[in-house]
């Protein structure tokens, strides 16, 4: 084997057809493709932090990020029609929340991998 070339042309077609039964869909690659291009960008990202620990309004989102509340209320829009938050009227306020509970799980395995860097 020359570094990183595997030198055999056989592959163990067992172990391809194991693997390739766990494999998720097409449709499910392509959500997680797209979960990640949404997560990619820095300021998203913090605002589903927030909201995982709790729901919260425009105005206090763009208080803790130290933002405008239009610049908020633009990335809350993108969030919305990916369907990974939504958002709930308490009187003339909005308050928003995540309606995809399993994003929490993701940023939890990214505050992992962050965490790996320090070491």
């Amino acid at each position: 084997m020359k570094g990183d070339i595997c030198e055999v042309e056989a592959a163990d077609e067992v172990k391809v057809r194991r693997v390739r039964e766990r494999m998720p869909s097409d449709g499910v690659v392509r959500r997680a493709s797209d979960v990640f291009k949404l997560l990619s960008e820095p300021t998203r990202l913090r605002i589903l932090y927030a909201l995982s620990a709790e729901p919260l309004c425009v105005c206090e989102i763009a208080s803790l990020l130290g933002m405008n509340q239009s610049a908020v209320s633009h990335q809350l829009r993108i969030l919305r029609s990916a369907g990974i938050v939504n958002y709930e009227r308490v009187g003339k306020m909005a308050r928003y929340y995540l309606k995809e509970e399993g994003i929490v799980n993701v940023m939890e395995s990214c505050e992992h991998i962050g965490s790996m860097e320090d070491r």
